[in-house]
């Protein structure tokens, strides 16, 4: 690529919004060229770089996502479902990449991303990182070798201000796991237990949700048997590795033509 890459971002004030910022802006292969922020927020008609504390960048913050993506070769995108669909519809419209690091989109959400998908590459994953989604590759071969003796199940934590659970990533190993037994995760999936539960049915996946403090991301992935367990782990200490898998995904988009796309295909790991 000769020039850097034009990267819009949303929800640009948010956590991930300003490390995706500090991201771009240390790469030489991308540039920051649009900040996007919803309507009445205090940062709309700020300098980037002056609302973060920084000195001026010439990026102005707005809420007109049109005119933001006119100059974008992508937008990257961690925010909330319902944005997350109508950013999808505004990137196909410009023809502009969509990375999305949205979680907690339901299937019928993501079900509307498939239009947009055949106009404009779109690239969504539950985690960006590249040790998650070779965590996600480990689970699926593991459940695939061990039989139903092995209960399994995926246990998360996250910081106290996570809005959703389970986490996008939990969802993404379960599924790994579901694929591996050859098994649809809905119809196996335990999310939540209380009270006289009776004793745990067989071949099911179970999830539990861990919220506290300031707890970045921790995902494990139990396989327990009597007289044994096989656990599988990542622990996120940084909240950088998310918006370099995202950059990552961000570059990767160039040149691709339109579809649904993920990590996997990123990092080429996909099987297909």
């Amino acid at each position: 690529m000769d020039k850097p890459m034009r990267i819009a971002i949303t929800g640009v004030s948010g956590r991930m919004g300003r490390m995706l910022v500090e991201t771009i802006e240390a790469s030489d292969r991308a540039v920051v060229s649009a900040a996007i922020e919803r309507a009445g927020h205090d940062w709309i008609g700020q300098d980037l770089g002056v609302a973060m504390g920084g000195s001026a960048s010439g990026v102005v913050v707005t809420d007109d996502i049109d005119a933001a993506l006119s100059g974008a070769d992508v937008v990257i995108d961690f925010t909330a479902p319902t944005a997350t669909i109508a950013f999808a519809q505004a990137a196909a419209r410009a023809g502009v990449a969509h990375v999305i690091g949205t979680t907690g989109m339901t299937a019928q959400e993501i079900a509307q991303l498939n239009a947009p998908a055949t106009q404009t590459v779109i690239v969504r994953a539950g985690n960006m990182s590249l040790g998650v989604n070779l965590l996600v590759q480990l689970t699926k071969r593991v459940a695939a070798a061990l039989d139903d003796d092995y209960d399994i199940e995926v246990i998360e934590a996250h910081h106290n201000r996570k809005v959703d659970a389970p986490s996008g990533t939990a969802l993404m190993l379960g599924e790994a796991a579901a694929e591996g037994r050859g098994v649809d995760l809905d119809d196996v999936s335990d999310r939540a237990r209380d009270g006289i539960t009776g004793a745990r049915d067989r071949g099911r996946i179970g999830f539990t949700a861990i919220r506290g403090g300031d707890i970045i991301g921790e995902h494990d992935v139990m396989f327990a048997a009597d007289g044994e367990r096989i656990i599988l782990r990542h622990v996120a200490s940084d909240r950088s590795v998310f918006a370099r898998g995202a950059l990552k995904a961000a570059l990767w988009t160039a040149g691709k033509r339109p579809g649904a796309y993920d990590m996997l295909d990123v990092l080429g790991l996909s099987e297909q």
